[in-house]
């Protein structure tokens, strides 16, 4: 938890509001979980897809 405050403190997001902290921490985690998402489903069905290139 040290660590965790420390990075708020020197990062950018030391100088916001903590409500508006914990909304960008939450909006950061929900990119990557939907970024990790993707890649799991992309490997997971990624050769069953029908992808053309073109015009």
């Amino acid at each position: 938890m040290d660590v965790y405050k420390e990075i708020l403190q020197k990062s950018a997001l030391g100088l916001l509001a903590p409500p508006i902290k914990s909304l960008v921490l939450l909006l950061f985690i929900g990119i990557v979980t939907m970024l990790m998402t993707m890649l799991v489903l992309l490997l997971k069905y990624g050769l069953y897809a029908n992808i053309r290139f073109g015009y």
